[in-house]
């Protein structure tokens, strides 16, 4: 799987634009504020159909523009897929696959997997539980379209029901109605739970391995699952704190509410980690995402590096660097200089200034 080009236009700083690119490394260097970032976003967004930092289509329409495209061009198993995004403001995106437009955004998951890697991951390691979810939820959307269909229908019925809830403090008539959103939640909660469950057990595994390997052996980790309740108890917890959330007007039990943890030898990261060893565990959780994806979908992912590497010591770096080869990787950095000091291969390089790009083959 690699994205052989995409064209922006009026996307962040970028008025037209075209990036093609090459099946192995591809470096998009220049100073900071010029717009390198913005072209991984795009990537990003073409496959995932949001931001990575969570931007609204309207903060990501150039300034002074009233929309904004993406196309792009993938090739999965030989075939060659086109993708068309159109972005406006005071409307939902537009998106277009090989010219046909698609009426759920959820049509576009899992045409490309994505792995996007930046100095923020860190996030997801050392803040709330609400980033972890997020990475659960963005990596099983992309790997499994029926996790996408029960995490939707489970965030329409979740917001259905606490709307309800607050309804029923003013008219208690309306009580006799919660029945039917709580069976529904339980239902499509329930299949979250389980999917989730299984997605950390064989996550685990493999950050293990991968976490032994980078630390030389002598750091262990493990990535456990924290449910807010189990999947065979989430109907009667549900029940038990009937009373509560009607008070509250919130639904204060369910896979909403779930949390992963890692551990380095029982100890919370989180909380006892330095920051290196947080650094350690979010490489490891990146590398491990790309062997989920080639074992699931029996193709390398595209991998995204926002100038992670200026924020990994050498041994880090080698150990990322041996470990993505055959894989299509785009790098944002500064220079060229650490890659040319360190031997390492690049087949692309895009300099970018002021939202333009020159591109250059090594």
């Amino acid at each position: 799987m690699i994205i052989q080009s995409i064209e922006l236009c009026n996307f962040r700083n970028y008025e037209r634009e075209n990036f093609n690119f090459h099946e192995g490394t591809n470096v998009l260097y220049g100073n900071n504020a010029q717009g390198k970032t913005n072209v991984l976003e795009a990537i990003y967004v073409g496959g995932t159909t949001r931001s990575h930092k969570g931007s609204k289509d309207l903060e990501m329409i150039r300034y002074g523009q009233k929309d904004a495209h993406i196309r792009y061009f993938i090739e999965k198993k030989n075939l060659v897929f086109k993708i068309e995004i159109h972005m406006r403001k005071g409307s939902s995106k537009g998106i277009a696959i090989d010219g046909i437009p698609i009426k759920n955004n959820s049509e576009l998951l899992g045409l490309s997997n994505i792995i996007f890697f930046s100095p923020e991951d860190l996030s997801i390691i050392k803040d709330g539980p609400e980033e972890r979810r997020k990475f659960i939820d963005v990596e099983l959307c992309q790997l499994n379209k029926a996790y996408l269909y029960y995490l939707t229908q489970y965030r329409k019925i979740l917001k259905q029901r606490n709307a309800l809830l607050k309804q029923i403090q003013t008219n208690n008539e309306l009580k006799k109605t919660l029945e039917i959103w709580n069976c529904q939640l339980v239902d499509n909660g329930k299949k979250l739970i389980e999917y989730r469950e299984q997605f950390i057990e064989e996550l685990n595994e493999i950050m293990k391995r991968k976490h032994l390997s980078l630390t030389g052996g002598q750091e262990d980790v493990d990535i456990k699952y924290k449910p807010n309740c189990r999947s065979m108890d989430f109907e009667n917890q549900l029940f038990m704190e009937e009373d509560r959330d009607l008070y509250l007007g919130t639904t204060t039990v369910g896979p909403h509410r779930d949390d992963i943890i890692f551990l380095n030898k029982d100890k919370d990261l989180r909380k006892y980690g330095s920051q290196g060893q947080k650094r350690t565990a979010a490489l490891s959780l990146k590398m491990s995402e790309i062997e989920i994806v080639e074992k699931r979908t029996g193709e390398k992912p595209i991998l995204l590096l926002d100038d992670v590497l200026s924020e990994l010591d050498r041994n880090r770096q080698n150990y990322l660097l041996e470990n993505i080869k055959g894989i299509q990787t785009i790098i944002t950095c500064t220079g060229l200089e650490e890659f040319v000091k360190n031997g390492i291969n690049i087949d692309r390089t895009f300099e970018i200034k002021e939202g333009t790009s020159r591109q250059n083959e090594i």
